[in-house]
């Protein structure tokens, strides 16, 4: 593998989600043909237009580092937000991963602890009857826990939501919740529910990788396909869901690219460069 070139100085930065944005799951030869035509794209930019890019992501740099072999591909990002922007990685020249203090500083002081989120499980189940699954495909990370919750009727279902949100909330929980996405592997008619420490997660990375560039915000571009990148979307200036993405996140957030997966990614960039 090898590390996108590293501009002396930041002048944009480009945040990607990884599962069905950058990396399209499907795999067939066009998409991979346009990941590869992406992967060069983005070698011009850093070199020709200072620029950055990020993968803010929920999968784990192991499974990253997988789905990369399995697709061809060749080029690392400069950051990896990874584990649902949990960890924060930069990648230097060498391909070495490095984690930066201060983000770390922020999970040391976020209390975040297992202990506090199994008890949140077990009051879920024996207080409310709602009853979360443990996404055991995947593991828990050191500082995010990965639940299913299998929906049932939408009154319900919007209920149990609210709970699981407020019991986060009382107990100093950091939460993400959004409908899965089958194409990536989940289940149909379910939702991930991710327990993180407070301070981090998608949002939270993309704003402090803004600030550890010096980055104006109005040279801040993302993309997403899925209800849990809509916040990181709306962090930067020029946020864009692929043609791919959800149904529940074309709801939320209504600036979406004409292509899927790279072709949209290409075609955006392409026009905000003025190539």
């Amino acid at each position: 593998m090898e590390v996108t070139y590293t501009p002396a100085v930041t002048e944009y930065l480009i945040f990607f989600d990884f599962d069905e944005t950058y990396y399209p799951h499907e795999c067939s030869p066009e998409h991979l043909r346009r990941v590869y035509e992406l992967e060069r794209y983005i070698q011009h930019l850093a070199r020709n237009h200072h620029v950055k890019v990020a993968w803010v992501t929920g999968s784990s740099i192991q499974q990253i580092q997988a789905k990369m072999k399995t697709a061809g591909m060749t080029q690392f990002p400069h950051f990896i937000a990874s584990n649902l922007g949990t960890d924060l990685w930069e990648v230097r020249h060498d391909g070495q991963l490095l984690t930066l203090p201060s983000w770390q500083k922020i999970i040391r002081e976020s209390g975040f602890s297992r202990r506090d989120v199994e008890d949140l499980i077990g009051e879920l189940k024996s207080t409310y009857n709602i009853t979360l699954h443990e996404q055991t495909q995947f593991g828990h990370s050191g500082y995010k826990m990965n639940y299913y919750y299998y929906a049932e009727s939408l009154v319900k279902t919007q209920y149990d939501i609210h709970i699981i949100r407020h019991l986060a909330t009382n107990h100093g929980i950091g939460i993400n919740i959004n409908e899965c996405n089958p194409k990536a592997g989940d289940p149909e008619h379910a939702y991930d529910v991710d327990f993180i420490p407070v301070g981090t997660g998608k949002k939270a990375a993309v704003q402090f990788l803004i600030d550890y560039n010096q980055v104006l915000l109005s040279n801040t571009l993302a993309f997403g396909d899925s209800g849990n990148d809509i916040e990181m979307l709306q962090m930067v200036t020029h946020g864009y869901l692929l043609q791919n993405a959800t149904t529940e996140a074309k709801s939320f957030h209504h600036n979406v690219a004409p292509y899927p997966y790279a072709e949209g990614i290409l075609h955006i960039c392409r026009n905000f460069f003025g190539e």
